[in-house]
């Protein structure tokens, strides 16, 4: 995939996701894993790549006492997340694409994101993970449901099968990275206790700790 390429800006790109987002294999998995990992002293949430809110709502529901930011850039979602907590006052909705640095939202407990991060290129993928460090309180934690990329062209075809998708429709706008890669990114970044916690084929959980 190349980095110039971003259906997201289209309407009709974010409708055809929400036909399939909950439809996703091992989905529920991944956000069980997710819930977890977070502290329950969380107070704070950031969510990047909102979507529709699914993410940030099963947390709050996990944490009914904690608040949280909602970001994202399409207007799709953007209009999914003010219908569903417009009238909540533990939800901020901001619009914001990822692919530029993130505005002074405050400090937070815990940092998440769900199939989002994928989107941007590697360096601003790097450059992402050093803000939200900078941006997590000591003891916060980053936890990242990515899409990642498989270790081969053949078991890269092989999810997409699981998925129903051929490749011909596979979306342009992926731009994937290796679990690895990504973990040591992290680390180099000065998260700690940095691991992967949970993967099925290109899915996976990355999770990293703002050190003391």
């Amino acid at each position: 995939m190349t980095d110039d390429i971003n259906l997201w800006t289209e309407a009709g790109h974010a409708e055809r996701y929400l036909q399939i987002a909950y439809r996703i294999p091992r989905r529920e998995e991944g956000e069980a894993a997710l819930l977890e990992c977070i502290p329950a002293r969380t107070r704070r949430v950031l969510d990047l790549g909102s979507g529709e809110g699914r993410l940030i709502g099963l947390v709050l529901d996990y944490l009914p006492e904690a608040t949280g930011v909602a970001v994202d850039f399409s207007d799709t979602m953007l209009a999914r997340l003010d219908a569903r907590f417009g009238s909540d006052p533990r939800v901020e909705v901001r619009r914001h694409d990822l692919d530029t640095p993130l505005p002074d939202l405050g400090t937070f407990d815990a940092i998440v994101s769900s199939f989002a991060i994928h989107h941007v290129p590697d360096a601003r993928k790097q450059a992402l993970y050093a803000e939200i460090h900078d941006r997590l309180v000591p003891g916060g934690v980053f936890l990242n449901l990515e899409h990642v990329a498989s270790a081969t062209p053949a078991m890269h075809a092989w999810f997409l099968h699981a998925l129903g998708v051929t490749p011909a429709q596979d979306d342009p706008s992926n731009k994937l990275a290796p679990v690895e890669m990504q973990l040591q990114w992290l680390r180099a970044i000065g998260f700690i206790e940095v691991d992967c916690h949970w993967k099925w084929r290109e899915l996976a959980l990355l999770a990293g700790v703002k050190a003391d």
